[in-house]
């Protein structure tokens, strides 16, 4: 009965997306891109050939924003050197595009962040603070509900943050968002934010943290999540959503401000499957496992920075670091 009624549910909640399977011209609407396969071949390291993934063809997706890419192309390497043939549809505009994806079978694995499956998928209304009764939360409950099979997270935290530039937090004395909140409602002239539309509606985005902060909004510009960064430090707006792991905070010398109210979830990555495919290979888990072990917070900070800072390409970047580590040799 669960089962029948979990996938019921699933059903009802794909949406257009389901088309998919039988409606190929809708691909695109939905935010899907075949990309070429990985420019380059790799040979196994510590990642050694598994004979059941020999051949298998294992569709890997992303969202559309820099870590997401990287840790697609990591799997996606990973993978390739366990003898598996990855199909790369990274790229994918949005969070409930990628879900719908995978959900509908488009794609059999991408990386999740536990903040995003609890509260946007499983549509819970506050997070839970420890980064391990989080995932637990959202492994139990998106198995039972939907099907969906998390691996172990991973260390890296890609949790919301707002950052202005190190020069107008000196000014102002801006350390926390408690200390945004009383400058702001002295000073709400100085109230422009830059955020993308995904945060713009979110629970745990900007309705919430403007609740449970309390400060002033005079202007709110919305960007793509990649130009904040530029906006901020061009001083298009003086407060800007960022990802706490993105490398650009560093490059472009921003501030992330402390969120003393830890109001922000926790958003561990971790490699979601469907059920069904989990149990179809489950020597997948054993591939990926070391590399969740391997990623850190700084790690994958240094490794957006290569991107988005130095314009090096996202896949090489990822075959250097699982060089790096000995997951994979490169001739």
């Amino acid at each position: 009965m669960r089962r029948g009624a979990r996938r019921g549910r699933r059903v009802e909640r794909r949406g257009i997306c389901a088309l998919l399977a039988v409606l190929p011209l809708l691909v695109s609407a939905c935010g899907l891109n075949v990309n070429a396969a990985l420019p380059f071949d790799v040979q196994a390291g510590s990642i050694r050939e598994v004979p059941e993934l020999q051949g298998v063809e294992i569709t890997v997706g992303s969202k559309d924003f820099t870590e997401n890419i990287l840790l697609a192309y990591i799997a996606q390497i990973a993978l390739k050197a366990a003898g598996a043939d990855p199909i790369d549809f990274t790229n994918i505009a949005g969070s409930n595009s990628a879900r719908y994806a995978l959900e509908n079978g488009q794609i059999d694995l991408v990386w999740e962040y536990t903040g995003t499956g609890w509260l946007s998928y499983l549509g819970h209304d506050r997070p839970i603070p420890s980064e391990q009764e989080q995932y637990e939360a959202v492994r139990e409950a998106d198995l039972e509900e939907n099907g969906i099979v998390w691996l172990p997270y991973s260390e890296v935290n890609n949790t919301y943050g707002f950052a202005t530039t190190e020069a107008y937090a000196e000014k102002h004395g801006l350390r926390t968002l408690t200390d945004v909140t009383n400058f702001l409602k002295e000073n709400p002239q100085e109230a422009v934010f830059c955020v993308d539309t995904e945060f713009a509606n979110r629970p745990d985005g900007m309705p919430g943290v403007q609740a449970a902060y309390g400060f002033p909004t005079t202007t709110t510009k919305t960007f793509g999540a990649g130009a904040i960064y530029a906006a901020v430090a061009n001083n298009t707006c003086n407060i800007g959503e960022v990802f706490i792991t993105d490398g650009r905070i560093a490059g472009l010398d921003l501030r992330v401000l402390e969120d003393d109210k830890q109001f922000f979830p926790q958003y561990n990555a971790a490699i979601t499957m469907r059920e069904d495919f989990y149990e179809r290979y489950p020597q997948i888990a054993e591939v990926l496992a070391p590399i969740s072990e391997a990623l850190t917070i700084d790690a994958m900070i240094e490794l957006n920075k290569q991107v988005d800072v130095d314009g090096r390409d996202a896949a090489k970047v990822a075959r250097d670091w699982m060089a790096e580590q000995g997951f994979i040799e490169v001739d």
